[in-house]
């Protein structure tokens, strides 16, 4: 089995890969004893995910992935964006009641996860995006996934990604849909 190396120590999101990504061993950073932490420095999800894949490849010189990805927001023009996760310099229940702070007194509540995966094996790379609809509820519903998933109602499932089942975030989520297209890709260099 192909070894790809995801840079993140995100156990949900090693666990998506994992379940997803089918056909290859996703190792993290931790499984390599690598110190690894790369500032991102980006502007854009697809700038962020390049810096941390070259950055993991150099250290590792296995394929490494990466993925950046966030919140964006219709009603606050895209935040918190790139800067999801560090949103409120806090947890992620603390970005939580910061978003809920910030669209208290907002209507417009639409916003999608996007997530782009980056591919770099030192000379090919490969990039993909997902995205997923839904809007902002007023208050957190359920207690599953992670980041701002108790707070996006879902369009394709009805209900929060904090209420929805692992296997049924994974079906529609915007790292699911990437991660899809990224497998396809993948198939097409190991072809050759």
């Amino acid at each position: 089995m192909k070894e790809l190396v995801l840079a993140s120590g995100n156990a949900g999101k090693l666990a998506e890969f994992r379940a997803i990504l089918q056909g290859y061993e996703i190792l993290s950073p931790k499984d390599l004893e690598l110190d690894f932490d790369v500032e991102e420095t980006g502007n854009t999800f697809y700038d962020n995910a390049l810096i941390k894949a070259k950055a993991l490849y150099e250290m590792c010189n296995l394929p490494a992935l990466a993925d950046d990805s966030g919140l964006c927001v219709k009603a606050l023009n895209g935040a918190p964006g790139v800067f999801s996760a560090r949103y409120s310099g806090g947890t992620d229940a603390d970005n939580n009641a910061k978003l809920l702070d910030v669209m208290k007194n907002i209507a417009e509540r639409s916003a999608y996860f996007e997530s782009c995966i980056v591919y770099y094996d030192g000379k090919n790379i490969i990039d993909v995006t997902g995205r997923t609809h839904g809007v902002i509820t007023d208050t957190p519903k359920g207690s599953g996934g992670f980041g701002y998933d108790p707070l996006f109602l879902s369009d394709d499932l009805g209900k929060t990604f904090g209420e929805a089942s692992e296997e049924e975030k994974n079906e529609v989520s915007h790292r699911a849909r990437a991660l899809a297209a990224l497998s396809e890709k993948l198939k097409q260099i190991s072809d050759k």
